[in-house]
């Protein structure tokens, strides 16, 4: 949870509840840490209401619960919740993708090049926070391209609940990287117009929320 860095027109308290659940998406915080409001106000530099405040957004959106007396514990999705999160992905995001191939902008490419570069430095360096930011950033634009308001924002609300417990783990190894590569290969298909190829890397690209991204092995898979 080391980046403090406040979004234009970001309060103090949307700032800790954004750090706090990239902490716990990516696995920084593990299911089971006790979050106490004064340690979090501390590490954060701040007083102890935007804090409260966020961990009770947290609670409401199911990260944490109240430890009565002690604070707040991180919640554990369960194996059933990720394939079941995982399934409804797939049935929306990689047809998306393959729509978005059939009318890419060419003139936005330059822009969304440099958002996987974000996305790879994040990998390369290994700063969970950035590598999540910008690819939650990069997948929404592109969907947003398809002008579905909605959708956007049922694609936004399931990524945030996708819990990616073994990212942390994969840092020391070249697999985050190799995910991160990812998204030049997309936003090459897409460019290219070529929706099949696109819509079969989103459902690959999905499917490590229950292997790579879940601290499982996955088989090997042809490259698209």
């Amino acid at each position: 949870m080391s980046d403090r860095r406040l979004e234009p027109g970001e309060s103090l308290r949307v700032r800790v509840g954004r750090m706090l659940s990239l902490a716990i998406i990516s696995g920084e915080l593990a299911p089971g840490t006790l979050l106490t409001v004064p340690r979090v106000a501390g590490q954060f530099a701040v007083s102890a209401t935007p804090v409260r405040e966020a961990m009770l957004d947290l609670e409401k959106r199911g990260f944490v619960e109240t430890v009565r007396n002690k604070g707040f514990r991180v919640t554990a999705v369960s194996d059933e919740l990720l394939q079941d999160l995982v399934e409804i992905r797939l049935l929306l995001e990689p047809p998306a993708m393959a729509r978005v191939a059939g009318a890419f902008p060419a003139e936005r490419l330059a822009d969304f090049r440099a958002q996987a570069d974000a996305i790879v430095a994040g990998a390369g360096a290994g700063d969970l926070p950035a590598y999540l930011l910008a690819d939650q950033r990069l997948h929404l634009e592109l969907t947003a391209l398809l002008g579905n308001h909605v959708l956007v924002e049922t694609i936004a609300d399931l990524r945030e609940r996708t819990r990616l417990v073994g990212l942390v783990s994969m840092v020391e190894s070249s697999r985050l990287r190799t995910s991160a590569d990812e998204h030049h290969r997309l936003l090459d298909h897409l460019a290219a117009g070529d929706a099949d190829a696109a819509e079969a890397l989103m459902r690959q690209h999905i499917r490590h929320a229950i292997g790579w991204w879940a601290g499982r092995a996955e088989e090997p898979r042809p490259r698209s």
